[in-house]
């Protein structure tokens, strides 16, 4: 069922800056700009896209709101958060590292980028 996600930002420039760190560290490629001025990133299949609120209001982030990028192992998903502070995010939770959850053991990093947006990287045990 999943298509894409899309979050918003009211600074395309530095959230570029941000996401392609992020998604170069895991092997990805920078951004691409359509025609509407959308970033958009494709990455194992997936779609993930910034954009300028459509309604002119200030872009917000989603309270409770999480999206995942699956890892290949936790020395990638180190990569992604280490790129991801460097360009401009915020670690946020407790460290990377494992944590045992009733589904299983999985490696979680996780990470605000530049406009407030949580984000996790996850790499399942």
């Amino acid at each position: 069922m999943y298509s894409h996600m899309m979050v918003g930002s009211d600074d395309l420039d530095k959230s570029k800056a941000f996401y392609d760190a992020t998604f170069q560290a895991i092997g990805g490629r920078a951004g691409i700009t359509d025609t509407k001025g959308r970033l958009i990133y494709l990455y194992n299949g997936g779609v993930f896209m910034i954009s300028k609120p459509i309604d002119g209001e200030p872009a917000t982030f989603a309270n409770g709101g999480t999206i995942g990028f699956a890892m290949d192992s936790p020395e990638q998903a180190d990569a992604w958060h280490a790129a991801g502070v460097e360009a401009g995010g915020t670690s946020i939770e407790d460290p990377p590292g494992w944590r045992e959850q009733p589904s299983g053991k999985m490696y979680l990093a996780y990470l605000r980028d530049p406009d407030g947006n949580k984000l996790c990287a996850l790499h399942r045990g």
